[in-house]
């Protein structure tokens, strides 16, 4: 049994760097301190054998509302998911679906439904000026909404750590993250334990609209019995206007966990 991560949950480093480092910096400013809202979905997609005999096809379309004022950012988030093909694989996605002990004996699954809801709240310390380094802290919660009958979650509450570092360096916006997740016990799938996530990256502007950059994503295994997760994930970004951005982005797997393609885009309304 196979272990995927569903990287629409997992790019809040591009996000933070794109959109949070400008508040901070407007923050050092002392700007006067206003609500922020942000409304986002988008669409994900991949496909691969993971190991197994038959390729699995995931689907998967994000929604997430942020609110934030001065240096506090808050979130609540759900998804629409969709599986399809080999029944031996089990797909993170704040929570988790894939095979269970509902449809042990189906070599492969089809199901759809309503993922798991997350909530976090993520604190960033105060900067003195646009050189120093911003800190974010951050804790997050999975609350099992999505039906485990159906394989589309594990039905244990989640828990979740964060630290986001960041830096300007030119143009460039580097930034890493490092999470503690840790996994309620699950009746379905109780082999899951308590993992580590790393991400490294940089944002670099190529114009006033766009801008690009990679991420390189470490994911400790959710499984003793398998090989930790090694990715990288280069994106573009495009702010289309005050309100409006829109980020795309593919994914690179080295492992047997990783899709042969993925790739996904979001679209974000802000005011």
């Amino acid at each position: 049994m196979h272990i995927i991560d569903l990287h629409p949950v997992r790019y809040t480093a591009a996000f933070f760097a794109l959109t949070l480092t400008p508040i901070a910096l407007a923050a050092t400013e002392d700007e006067p301190s206003a609500w922020r809202h942000a409304l986002s979905t988008g669409a994900y997609y991949s496909v691969g054998d993971y190991g197994q005999a038959d390729d699995a096809t995931v689907h998967y379309v994000p929604l997430s509302y942020q609110l934030g004022i001065s240096n506090w950012q808050f979130e609540i988030g759900t998804s629409y998911l969709r599986l399809s093909g080999s029944g031996d694989i089990l797909f993170n996605a704040g929570g988790v679906v894939g095979r269970s002990e509902f449809d042990i004996a189906r070599d492969s699954v089809v199901e759809s439904g309503v993922g798991d809801v997350v909530l976090s709240a993520t604190y960033q310390l105060p900067a003195f000026n646009a050189d120093d380094f911003f800190f974010d802290f951050g804790i997050n919660v999975k609350i099992p909404t999505a039906d485990e009958s159906r394989s589309l979650g594990t039905g244990a509450t989640d828990y979740g750590l964060k630290l986001d570092v960041y830096k300007l360096v030119g143009e460039i916006t580097a930034f890493s993250t490092l999470e503690y997740k840790y996994r309620g016990r699950s009746s379905v799938f109780p082999e899951i334990e308590s993992s580590v996530n790393v991400s490294l990256g940089f944002a670099y502007p190529i114009n006033a609209v766009w801008s690009t950059g990679l991420i390189y994503d470490y994911r400790q295994a959710a499984v003793a019995t398998f090989d930790d997760t090694h990715e990288i994930v280069p994106y573009v970004s495009w702010q289309q206007s005050q309100h409006w951005s829109w980020m795309s982005y593919l994914v690179k797997g080295f492992t047997e966990d990783s899709a042969d393609v993925a790739g996904g885009i979001q679209a974000t309304y802000s005011w």
